[in-house]
């Protein structure tokens, strides 16, 4: 990711819902060394942000409706969730929830694009976002997997202004030219069921010794790959469930 710091438009968070957050805990602070610190308050319903050093760089919480599933959410920075909102709608995506106050932190809402897939809408109020990007055990990209890469390209460029890099094998996304994640056209490989999903990868020193991990805790999707001009990569997924991708750290796209 060539984004440092949030900006309006980029990605500027990630956050898992789970069944068992207690476990979900024990396990990334493993994978990633982080500090989970859980918000005391009852009505945050026990929300945890991970940490590195001093900066926050993930989100845990448990399911809050029976129809969530478990999964990694990516949410990208907006100065205005209400306007921002009424954006996805006029170009033929839906607002599942929101907008939010939550505190004083922030405003959110959670959104889909027309192609199914969900994400997260935030506008800042004391917290921004992740205070660090592309570090080992941070967030380092997003990648859209979707089977209409073409109702994708004229929805996200038009409601957050990104810029779009098309290519034959990967199609990139920015914003200001600043590429921050990609696409990926999900064909018959992926079981019908699968629905369209946006995934992060999180930066690691080594894709192959945290792959190692997982496979004694959770599940191996994608054997660690050596991407031709680009990063080592896997796709894993937790015990509990929810996906996300692994990269060598130092080689951001």
């Amino acid at each position: 990711m060539k984004l440092d710091a949030p900006v309006t438009g980029g990605p500027c968070w990630t956050e898992l819902g789970t069944t068992d957050l207690e476990a979900a805990q024990r396990f990334y602070t493993r994978l990633f060394g982080w500090r989970p610190e859980t918000d005391p308050r009852q009505e945050a319903g026990g929300y945890t942000v991970a940490h590195l050093r001093d900066a926050a760089v993930a989100g845990l919480a448990p399911l809050y409706q029976p129809s969530q599933p478990v999964g990694w959410n990516v949410s990208f920075a907006v100065t205005d969730a209400d306007d921002t909102a009424r954006a996805v709608t006029e170009a033929g995506g839906s607002v599942l929830l929101g907008p939010t106050d939550v505190f004083d932190v922030g405003r959110f809402a959670v959104a889909a694009d027309p192609t199914g897939a969900v994400f997260q809408l935030w506008q800042a109020g004391t917290f921004p976002g992740a205070g660090l990007f592309n570090a080992a055990g941070s967030l380092g990209w997003v990648e859209l997997y979707t089977r209409d890469p073409e109702r994708a390209v004229a929805f996200y460029p038009r409601v957050f202004g990104w810029t779009v890099a098309p290519s034959e094998r990967y199609t990139q996304w920015g914003v200001g030219g600043s590429d921050f994640g990609g696409m990926v056209t999900m064909d018959d490989k992926f079981p019908p069921e699968v629905p369209a999903h946006w995934l992060p990868y999180f930066a690691v020193a080594d894709v192959d010794a945290t792959t190692a991990v997982v496979q004694e805790l959770g599940d191996v999707l994608m054997v660690p790959t050596s991407v031709p001009d680009g990063p080592r990569i896997a796709v894993l997924r937790d015990p509990q469930g929810a996906m996300f991708g692994v990269y060598r750290a130092g080689e951001e796209g």
